[in-house]
């Protein structure tokens, strides 16, 4: 019976060993499959990691390239906007692989969001410096508009210049035709004026003839002026009165004689020799001979000669006839010439 039972025992443990080895390998299995996935978890989260910082490194260049691109912006204003769309577009990509990569853990999230935040400044900086160039364009706008406005202003400027010039030529030639017309006219003006002033002497010679005081130098009368003065007066005596009465009569008879075109005038000088005078009415000898000028001018007008063709002139003692200090010389020194010109 003993032996009986030793088979059965050994019996039971029989069929109990195999049921514990398929535990054990059913564990085995499971462990190893599970290790599988762990490693297959950890390849491809080594592989994510991988590809993050690739991506990372691939910000990074193009946060360097946007840097460049904006240096050259600040220097090239004329290629801010198709640069600025090229970065809005970088822009755009980059954020939209900053979001793929929200998964990485917090150092990558960091630097993403400080990328993030340079592409923000950089924006900002690109809007600044678009609106610069803008100004800076419609300044370049309205400095074009200020050139062309110039450029018509001298446009019509030299217009105006060869209209003047061409006009210029045009008055020279009627100022040249003009002046040598009047040059002729004077000239025939002073050939007419000297036959009626050969005229005029002719007949004062005649009426005055027998005067050894009155004589004619050049084209001029010359009255002493004791014949028409008191020494150290400018009142007409009545020896003066005479005389100037015959020169007024020739010289109304003149004036119905020449022709109104020839504008003629009477030219009296008053002339002192060079004695000093120092008086209460002649302070010095210019007094002296225009005061005498004015009352022969006043006294022809008196008698019908017309004021516009009388001229009155002082010339003290400096314009003597005669040189030296004898009475000889100092009394035809003193005088009053009578000319016949033209204005």
């Amino acid at each position: 019976m003993a032996r009986g039972r030793s088979r059965r025992g050994g019996g039971d443990y029989g069929e109990f060993w195999p049921g514990f080895v398929d535990v054990l390998s059913t564990l085995l299995l499971v462990v190893t499959f599970l290790m599988s996935l762990f490693m297959i978890a950890q390849f491809f989260a080594a592989q994510e990691v991988s590809g993050k910082d690739s991506a990372l490194k691939r910000l990074t260049a193009q946060i360097s390239e946007l840097t460049s691109l904006l240096s050259l912006e600040k220097t090239k204003a004329k290629g801010s906007e198709d640069e600025l769309s090229a970065l809005q577009a970088s822009l755009s990509a980059l954020t939209a692989k900053n979001n793929e990569l929200a998964g990485v853990g917090l150092s990558a999230d960091a630097q993403a969001k400080a990328a993030e935040g340079r592409l923000t400044s950089l924006s900002s900086e690109l809007d600044s410096e678009k609106k610069i160039s803008s100004e800076a364009l419609s300044k370049v706008d309205l400095l074009n508009q200020q050139v062309l406005e110039l450029r018509r202003q001298m446009a019509a400027l030299n217009e105006a210049l060869n209209a003047s010039d061409a006009k210029a030529k045009e008055s020279d030639k009627t100022i040249t035709d003009l002046g040598s017309r009047l040059n002729t006219a004077l000239a025939q003006q002073v050939q007419e004026l000297k036959r009626y002033r050969s005229d005029f002497f002719g007949r004062l010679r005649e009426l005055l003839k027998e005067r050894k005081d009155i004589r004619v130098v050049g084209d001029r009368f010359v009255f002493e002026s004791e014949v028409l003065f008191a020494s150290g007066s400018a009142t007409l005596s009545p020896e003066g009165f005479t005389a100037m009465d015959q020169v007024a009569s020739a010289i109304v008879d003149l004036t119905k004689q020449i022709p109104p075109e020839i504008d003629w005038a009477l030219q009296v000088d008053g002339h002192t020799d060079a004695r000093p005078i120092t008086n209460a009415p002649f302070p010095s000898n210019w007094e002296l001979s225009t005061a005498r000028a004015s009352s022969v001018v006043k006294y022809m007008i008196s008698r019908g000669v017309p004021p516009n063709r009388l001229v009155a002139a002082g010339y003290g003692e400096f314009q003597p006839i005669e040189q030296g200090a004898t009475d000889e010389a100092l009394r035809k020194n003193r005088r009053i010439e009578l000319k016949l010109t033209n204005r």
